[in-house]
């Protein structure tokens, strides 16, 4: 039971407040150190041996760093007295060997230890703050299409000073839909899998994924393995996600539709839940982009290349939140299940 409301606590952290920009963030320092290995192994020859060396350590030391540090918290509780907030059950996870146990679950969690992982995943969730984004992104538009372009220029990794006022939107729309898998439903789904630790390193893995993992010159080679253990990491997560946000506007009959346009994208997760939210509202996504100073050709997904609207922009925030909802819900469960 502890491990759910550590686990509310952290979601509804992430509603209220967001990322505040005053407050440090793990993932700022992930990509410090991706950016630090980059700049010193992405030169001269074997670029995809280094890659991959620079990829495995980071996230073997994401995993060992949270595995200790939740170690340490742990042992410090107990030397202090600390109790639980809540009694788990009797049987908590008694049918798992002790090394997936403390993996999965953890500890009995003491209270300091609850606030911690509670704060981590907060930390591991990044639901509200993309839709303050995309919001910002429509209003900002509405008003004068160079400020359109200044503002989705802070979520997407594309060029955006030629952006049409319709092509600001899409690009808002799409990464709404691609964060939906990168930054709620995938850390949620890891979280549930292997605990804070998976969480953790989950979004190491993504945030080498979106610093390294380009298809340019500079990083096609560097950045191949990175893009590889990310395409991994996320495929059960990204048709979770398509599906959930279908079932959330209740349009479940249009998975064949989503499944074939999903697969024409040049990756194969993030193109799901673009395809599931092109379905929903009709419209479509994807075309040729410009990403550090190179032109990227990428397919169009659906059919009805029809203008976006705020109403758009507004159903996609309501599917957003519905999908991320119902991925709490299973989590909870998942967490619920292994104390028994």
């Amino acid at each position: 039971m502890n491990r759910i409301l550590r686990l509310l606590a952290g979601w509804i952290a992430d509603i209220i407040g967001g990322d505040p920009a005053w407050l440090p963030h793990p993932v700022v320092g992930f990509g410090k150190l991706i950016a630090f290995g980059e700049k010193r192994l992405n030169r001269g020859s074997h670029r995809v041996a280094k890659g991959a060396f620079l990829a495995l350590a980071l996230v073997a030391g994401t995993w060992v760093f949270t595995m200790a540090f939740l170690q340490a918290i742990h042992h410090i509780s107990v030397r202090l007295g600390a109790t639980a907030l809540l009694p788990e059950f009797t049987h908590w996870g008694g049918w798992m060997p002790t090394w997936l146990r403390a993996i999965t679950c953890g500890w009995n969690l003491t209270w300091p230890e609850m606030i911690v992982e509670a704060v981590l995943i907060f930390f591991c969730l990044a639901g509200t703050t993309l839709i303050r984004e995309v919001r910002e992104t429509f209003r900002a538009t509405d008003r004068s299409l160079e400020e359109g372009r200044k503002q989705v220029a802070r979520i997407v990794g594309r060029d955006t000073s030629q952006l049409s006022a319709q092509e600001v939107r899409t690009a808002a729309l799409e990464t709404l839909a691609e964060n939906l898998n990168d930054g709620v439903i995938a850390p949620l789904f890891w979280l549930a899998l292997l605990g804070i630790p998976g969480m953790v390193t989950y979004k190491m893995i993504n945030t080498l994924d979106s610093m390294i993992g380009y298809r340019t010159e500079r990083y096609l080679l560097f950045g191949r393995f990175a893009a590889r253990m990310d395409d991994a990491a996320g495929w059960i997560p990204a048709r979770l996600t398509a599906l959930l946000m279908l079932l959330a506007a209740g349009k479940p009959g249009l998975i064949p539709t989503v499944h074939r346009n999903g697969c024409k994208h040049l990756s194969p997760n993030s193109g799901h839940p673009e395809a599931a939210l092109a379905a929903i509202l009709d419209c479509q996504f994807g075309g040729t982009h410009v990403y550090f100073g190179e032109t990227i050709e990428k397919p169009t997904i659906g059919d009805n290349p029809r203008p976006l609207t705020t109403a758009d922009m507004q159903l996609a925030v309501i599917i957003n939140r519905r999908a991320e909802g119902a991925m709490v819900l299973l989590t909870a469960l998942a967490q619920l299940a292994v104390s028994f």
